[in-house]
């Protein structure tokens, strides 16, 4: 198994990959609506879209943009159901915590869907707050300061 994980600014090749994925997982397997999952495109056009492929084939994605200097929010992080259970999702945490230095980040904030809050505490991110609904679907806040 070839794992590659490559990203770029706003959109295209890779922002297209992403969305595919982010389709496939939110919209197709969790009922999230297509308005809600594409809700700002000035987002969509600024953020670091971040895209794994194994052997060639999607695999897993997730987005970034700074939401206040030093931070970034990261958000849509999905892996498509085949690949998941093979350690894509840690890869790509660890890629993006390998790039955040070149872009003067040291804070990482998310807000967990509560299923996948046991795998962000595994990655060193705190909870913190109430829960809350987006979605239709229970989160959680979650942060990470980098070393």
């Amino acid at each position: 198994m070839t794992i590659q994980i490559l990203h770029e600014i706003g959109l295209g090749k890779i922002h297209d990959d992403a969305l595919n994925i982010r389709k496939a997982v939110f919209v197709a397997e969790q009922g999230v609506p297509m308005q809600l999952e594409l809700d700002n495109p000035d987002i969509e056009a600024a953020a670091l879209h971040i895209v794994a492929y194994v052997d060639g084939k999607l695999a897993a994605t997730a987005r970034v943009f700074e939401s206040h200097p030093g931070n970034w929010h990261v958000q849509r992080v999905a892996t498509l159901f085949p690949m998941r259970g093979q350690g894509i999702g840690r890869q790509l945490f660890d890629y993006i915590e390998k790039l955040a230095p070149g872009y003067r980040i040291q804070t990482l904030d998310l807000g967990a869907q509560v299923q996948a809050q046991g795998f962000y505490e595994s990655l060193g991110f705190q909870p913190y707050g109430d829960a809350f609904i987006e979605a239709n679907i229970l989160h959680i806040n979650m942060k990470k300061e980098l070393v």
